[in-house]
């Protein structure tokens, strides 16, 4: 029998002060949570190993998968951020020289944004490290697990709202 974890303790409280509660959803949502902030401080390490931010990854990422470039649009589309907050994201790596703005050729107000030489470097970078730090994170189930978890997860997902893929 597996180790009892913090959820174990959180489950039992809840049935100590409401026995009348079903409870069951916690066991395995609330260790999804609980794992998804584990995560994000994995990730986030393996971003700045890179010299780059979570934030920065969401945008960098989306671009190196199109090919290095695409339009603002498609980047909100995969961020899943508002237009403001995509318009300040791309200033910002702009800024760092991360990124830079084609003017399209026959529209002034089409443009495109571009992985520079050093948002490739960075990128590339970053996913090197980041698959690292999650392979580590896996490295004690089997492949079979694995791909057992990934089909129970994505079953989960089905009972959420749609949304448009993330890095």
């Amino acid at each position: 029998m597996p180790t009892p974890d913090e959820v174990d303790e959180i489950i039992a409280q809840w049935v100590h002060v409401r026995p009348d509660a079903d409870v069951a959803p916690f066991a395995v949502l609330s260790r999804l949570t609980r794992l998804a902030r584990r995560l994000q401080r994995v990730r986030a390490a393996a971003f700045a190993d890179a010299g780059i931010e979570a934030w920065e990854w969401d945008v960098l990422a989306a671009l190196r998968r199109a090919d290095g470039a695409c339009t603002p649009k498609e980047l909100i589309a995969q961020t899943m951020v508002t237009s403001g907050t995509m318009t300040n994201r791309i200033d910002n790596l702009v800024a760092r020289g991360l990124v830079e703005r084609i003017a399209h050729d026959s529209d002034r107000r089409s443009t495109r944004i571009r992985l520079t030489d050093d948002g490739l470097d960075r990128v590339d970078s970053a996913l090197d490290a980041l698959l690292d730090a999650e392979h580590r994170v896996l490295a004690g189930m089997s492949d079979d697990d694995r791909r057992r978890l990934a089909r129970l997860l994505r079953a989960v997902g089905e009972g959420l709202e749609p949304g448009p893929a993330l890095p």
